[in-house]
């Protein structure tokens, strides 16, 4: 306990430098803005903000990325209640019950109860990040190269089978982007491989280009087909103060969605928006005020929104102490880091304790700085709302080609981030979520470490990730998801064989 406290004391040393401080306030306030305006999103701005990171320490860097994520979670529920139009993905559950809420004349008491059910929520995940970090990295150690491919491969299934759609599709969009990570110089014999001839493509794929072009630029071009209709609330969002009633409803609610998101948001391919919608489900099965939803129930608000914040802040648990990315957020976090040359993993505690208390030291104090961006300048967030789209994605557009550039100082990166665009369009198109692609590309180049690492100090035997408890358990929860998953997709292509 005392060694805990020493870190986080150490952490808040970090977190409250004057740099850190201005650049998790600087997060705070783009995450709010980005969740507040509709159809951009944490993973399209981090992806596009991703340059600018490169000139930064990394401490700064991800304290400011994180503070985008998890501030998106915020400002999302501003749009979801006041125009029933979710700004980020995981506030879809939120315009349900928010809505209804406004139109009922207590918008104000909607907007409390989601800032302060975010806010206990993001401090209860915190303290559980900076408890359990430690914890996991010392049994992460003890982990050999087997067992981190086994893990890493169990982390990619789960994702496919977690992303939206077709599981036969995600799984698709997972081997595609390993095959995209291995581009490039074999480490060890240093031959080129799947390059083409192109020199470019020595150095591998830039990881910019992949996440800016399928997840910032597709997004836009997307964005601009769909039409502009935004109808802010014309009534007052009048006081924030919840009634005795409304608190006493709100207060199980927030407990249940802050202990259900901290799970959901460790498990890969979970985060915000699966917490978000298990809460709902929860809510509607168990609280006290359930014959109210579909009227405007506060539990309907409180429970989703505890759960999308506490599983934004639990997601940075597998990435910190075991290297691997929950979701398509963490994914661009691994890249950011490896941008600065630093490899995440179970060596951070050591290797960058900066890094690693610092960014739970700035968890809390990004908390409480949404809490007083987010209550008092309700009607700054309104005014953001009524600027047309048309007039954002000229300049985004001009930004994202001069960072892409900047990078290299090479036109190449421009081109090969159209690409990616125009090939994250076509993915959306065919109803192929992208996030699969993105960790996969991510954990391909370490799996394939791992895998001839094990293979090496085993002389060729495969029989080694069987042989091992730890990988061979792994495979088999791998196999096992993966089957329950895809057997009713076969069984129905079967009967629609047999009937034909």
């Amino acid at each position: 306990m005392e060694t805990l406290l020493a870190n986080l004391g150490h952490g808040f040393i970090v977190a409250f430098s004057f740099q850190n401080l201005l650049f998790a306030l600087i997060g705070a306030l783009i995450g709010t803005a980005i969740g507040v305006l509709p159809g951009i999103g944490p993973v399209a701005t981090i992806s596009l903000l991703l340059p600018i990171t490169f000139g930064q320490p990394a401490t700064t860097a991800i304290i400011m990325l994180a503070g985008i994520y998890y501030g998106a979670q915020y400002g999302g529920s501003t749009t979801a209640i006041l125009l029933n139009l979710p700004g980020e993905i995981s506030s879809v559950v939120t315009t349900l019950e928010g809505y209804k809420m406004a139109r009922n004349g207590r918008a104000g008491a909607a907007l409390a109860t989601s800032a302060l059910g975010s806010f206990f929520a993001g401090t209860i995940a915190t303290i559980l990040v900076a408890a359990s970090g430690p914890l996991l990295t010392s049994v992460a150690l003890s982990f050999g190269p087997a067992d981190y491919f086994s893990l890493m491969l169990l982390g990619l299934i789960i994702s496919a089978v977690l992303a939206q759609g077709s599981v036969l599709k995600s799984v698709a969009m997972v081997v595609l982007g390993v095959a995209l990570g291995l581009v490039g110089t074999d480490v060890q014999t240093g031959q080129q491989r799947f390059t083409f001839g192109v020199p470019e493509l020595s150095d591998g794929i830039g990881f910019v280009s992949v996440a800016m072009g399928m997840f910032g630029i597709a997004e836009i071009i997307l964005n601009l087909e769909k039409p502009e209709a935004r109808e802010v609330l014309s009534a007052k969002v009048g006081s924030l103060f919840l009634t005795k009633e409304e608190f006493r409803r709100a207060v199980p609610s927030v407990l249940r969605g802050t202990v259900l998101g901290s799970v959901l948001g460790i498990l890969p391919g979970g985060g915000a928006a699966l917490a978000a919608f298990g809460a709902y489900m929860l809510e509607r099965k168990v609280s006290k005020g359930r014959h109210l939803f579909g009227q405007g129930a506060i539990e309907g608000v409180a429970g989703p929104e505890a759960a999308n914040n506490a599983a934004a802040q639990t997601s940075f648990i597998p990435l910190l102490t075991l290297g691997i990315p929950a979701n398509a957020v963490m994914a661009l976090m691994v890249g950011a880091l490896i941008i600065q040359g630093i490899q995440p993993g179970p060596r951070m505690v050591e290797a960058q304790p900066d890094l690693f208390w610092g960014l739970i030291a700035s968890m809390w104090i990004g908390n409480v700085m949404l809490l007083v961006i987010n209550l008092p300048m309700i009607g700054m967030w309104v005014k953001l709302l009524q600027v047309p789209y048309k007039y954002l994605f000229p300049s985004i557009l001009i930004f994202c080609c001069i960072g892409v550039y900047s990078l290299n100082n090479n036109v190449f990166d421009v081109y090969q981030t159209i690409l990616f665009a125009i090939f994250g369009v076509i993915c959306n198109k065919l109803k192929m979520e992208p996030a699969p692609l993105l960790i996969g590309f991510v954990l391909g180049p370490m799996m394939e470490e791992h895998l001839r690492r094990a293979m090496l100090l085993s002389r060729g035997d495969p029989t080694v990730f069987l042989e091992r408890p730890i990988s061979a358990s792994m495979l088999a929860i791998g196999a096992v998801v993966l089957g329950a998953m895809l057997l009713p997709n076969l069984r129905k292509g079967k009967d629609a064989a047999l009937s034909g």
